[in-house]
C-alpha cells in the first residue's frame, strides 16, 4: 500500500486551479502536476505539425508521435515536449483556445491520463484539471471543485496578460472563458462537474492564501 497523498482540484477556466495547486504542493512538499500544461503541450505538437483541431483522425494518428513529461529544475516546473524545454511556448492564447477541443480526443486524453496516473503512483501528488477528482484520480484522498463568477475569472485573467505586457479584451476574454465553460461541460468525453465527494469552493471573494489554507485543513 502506498504512503503517497493525492489532491485533486477541478473546476473551470480561471478559477485559479493551478495557482492554488502550486502553492499547496509547495507547503505540504508535494509534486505538482499541471495537466493543463500537458494538454497544451500536446496541442502546440499539432500545431507545429499543421494539424488543425477539427482533424480528429489526423489528430488520433499523431498522438503514438507524442511524448510529453514534466520534471522540475530548482524548484521550477519544466514541461518537455519530445525532449524539448516548451515552457515559453505553450502558454500563449492561442494555444490555450485550441487545448479545449484538442483534450476532447479520446487518445490524447487516454495517453496523458496514463502519465498523469503514473505520477501519482510515484509520489504525493495535487493536480488540476477538469476531470481529475471524476477520472484520472478517483481515488485521491482530498478532491475539490474549485470555482469562481465567470466575470471575477476574466478579471484575472485579464490582469495576469496585462502583467504579462500582453494587448487584450476583457469582455473578448470574459466571452471566451464562457464559452470554455460551455465546451468543458458538455463534452462527451470526461466533461467537467463536480465529483460526488468532492468540497465545493468558490474563490469569488477569497484570497489565494483563503483557499490554499482551506485545502490544507481539509488534508488533515
Amino acid at each position: 500500500m502506498s504512503n503517497n497523498i493525492a489532491i485533486a482540484i477541478d473546476g473551470p477556466a480561471g478559477a485559479g486551479k493551478s495557482t492554488i495547486a502550486k502553492l499547496i504542493a509547495k507547503k505540504k512538499g508535494y509534486i505538482y502536476v499541471d495537466t493543463g500544461a500537458m494538454y497544451r503541450a500536446m496541442t502546440l505538437y499539432f500545431i507545429e505539425q499543421g494539424i488543425g483541431a477539427d482533424e480528429q483522425e489526423r489528430i488520433s494518428e499523431a498522438v503514438p508521435d507524442v511524448d510529453v513529461t514534466i520534471t522540475y529544475e530548482n524548484g521550477e516546473q519544466i514541461v518537455w515536449l519530445n525532449g524539448r524545454n516548451v515552457n515559453g511556448l505553450i502558454r500563449t492564447e492561442e494555444v490555450g483556445k485550441i487545448a479545449s477541443s484538442i483534450s476532447a480526443n479520446k487518445e490524447v486524453r487516454k495517453k496523458l491520463v496514463e502519465l498523469q496516473q503514473a505520477l501519482a503512483r510515484k509520489e504525493s501528488v495535487v493536480m488540476d484539471g477538469r476531470d481529475i477528482g471524476t477520472c484520472v484520480l478517483p481515488d485521491a484522498d482530498v478532491k475539490i471543485y474549485l470555482t469562481a463568477d465567470s466575470h471575477v475569472r476574466a478579471v484575472r485573467r485579464y490582469e495576469e496578460l496585462k502583467t504579462k505586457g500582453q494587448e487584450c479584451d476583457l469582455d473578448v476574454i470574459e466571452k471566451d472563458i464562457i464559452e470554455r465553460d460551455y465546451q468543458d461541460t458538455h463534452r462527451e468525453l470526461s466533461p467537467l462537474r463536480q465529483a460526488e465527494d468532492a468540497v465545493l469552493l468558490d474563490s469569488s471573494d477569497m484570497t489565494i492564501e483563503q483557499v490554499a489554507d482551506a485545502i490544507i485543513k481539509l488534508c488533515k
